[in-house]
């Protein structure tokens, strides 16, 4: 796997307030990306979720919040029990008029088996396309 780290950005259509609300609240974020009850943006926090493959394959997700600059920026690790490597995604963003950009960051991939199949960094990339692009974006264009 390749070190080069995944990048999504994307120009949406809400203040950085809003967009923030959406990454760090967790009635928010159970709409459009994971449910994390009682999800804080502290750094420390822990947490944790299951995610599921097409065919079925579930894997708790660990993470742990490494950096909260609020309404800029949030950082934290993401993991898998019972597998190695350590991964970090990082949401930031950038107020462009009444417009945010959105930057996500997926880095350290490679630190994952290179025999699992749904680890690869193409699964990310896709993964990360269609909740960046389309999830989150529906979500707080909505209105």
């Amino acid at each position: 796997m390749s070190a080069i780290p995944i990048i999504k950005e994307i120009l949406l259509n809400a203040s950085p307030a809003k967009v923030w609300k959406a990454i760090t609240n967790p009635e928010d974020m159970k709409v459009w990306y994971f449910d994390l009850p009682g999800f804080k943006t502290e750094v420390g926090y822990e947490f944790s979720f299951y995610g599921e493959t097409a065919d079925g394959t579930k894997y708790l997700h660990l993470c742990k919040i490494t950096e909260v600059v609020p309404h800029e920026r949030i950082s934290y690790t993401w993991r898998y029990e019972g597998y190695e490597g350590e991964s970090l995604v990082t949401f930031e963003l950038v107020p462009d008029g009444d417009k945010t950009l959105v930057r996500l960051t997926h880095s350290k991939i490679e630190t994952f088996p290179k025999d699992n199949k749904d680890l690869r960094k193409e699964n990310f990339d896709g993964g990360w396309e269609a909740i960046i692009r389309e999830s989150l974006k529906h979500f707080v264009e909505r209105f």
